[in-house]
């Protein structure tokens, strides 16, 4: 079984994130799919799914059914971007931060998931010296979720991770890909990694 990148923009398959995953795409660890080409099957033999800030989160209420079969089974998802049409009844709608200043945009961790562990939050804060990339609001965490990294004063949760009663994990990002963010190349490297291993179950909390 495999890790399920749904590519879901329009360039050369994942074009923008391909070095980061090359070794686990070309050994086979991890199958690229284009969103106009997904198929149930692909959710039946995937152990790990990825889908990105580019969702058409309309065309993905068809497979509602099979992302909660993928849960059941013990599957994990990251989950980029804001929700807005949640595929599982227990998800909420993405709450923006109101008329956010600088100082709403810092970034600090909370619980030490594997993923990130050892990684300075801070290091992600910024892209170019400009704040906000990594993310401006929430999706608001399920009940039982645990709060990874926050926003600001208020501790807005950016990252959650969710162990479904059902089966299965989501680990929720409200912002474009995390292993994208910030400015140190070797912490993408390493959140890639450490993103994919999580996926295949081979990192755990």
């Amino acid at each position: 079984m495999t890790v399920l990148m749904i590519q879901s923009h329009y360039q050369e398959p994942f074009a923008m994130t391909a070095p980061l995953f090359a070794d686990a795409i070309s050994s086979g660890l991890m199958k690229v799919v284009r969103e106009m080409e997904l198929t149930d099957q692909h959710f039946a033999s995937a152990r790990g799914l990825i889908t990105t800030t580019h969702l058409d989160q309309i065309g993905f209420q068809r497979f509602a059914a099979a992302v909660i079969a993928f849960l059941d089974r013990g599957g994990r998802w990251i989950y980029h971007g804001h929700i807005l049409r949640p595929v599982l009844p227990e998800l909420g709608i993405y709450r923006p931060i109101e008329n956010p200043k600088r100082v709403d945009l810092d970034q600090v961790r909370l619980y030490d998931h594997p993923i990130f562990s050892g990684i300075d939050q801070k290091t992600l804060e910024t892209n170019h010296g400009v704040a906000g990339f990594y993310g401006r609001g929430h999706n608001p965490p399920p009940e039982g979720a645990i709060v990874i990294n926050a926003l600001g004063p208020r501790q807005v949760p950016v990252d959650w991770i969710w162990a479904r009663p059902k089966g299965g994990e989501i680990l929720s990002h409200a912002g474009n890909e995390f292993w994208g963010c910030g400015d140190d190349p070797e912490a993408k490297k390493l959140l890639a990694r450490r993103a994919t291993a999580w996926l295949c179950g081979e990192l755990n909390r």
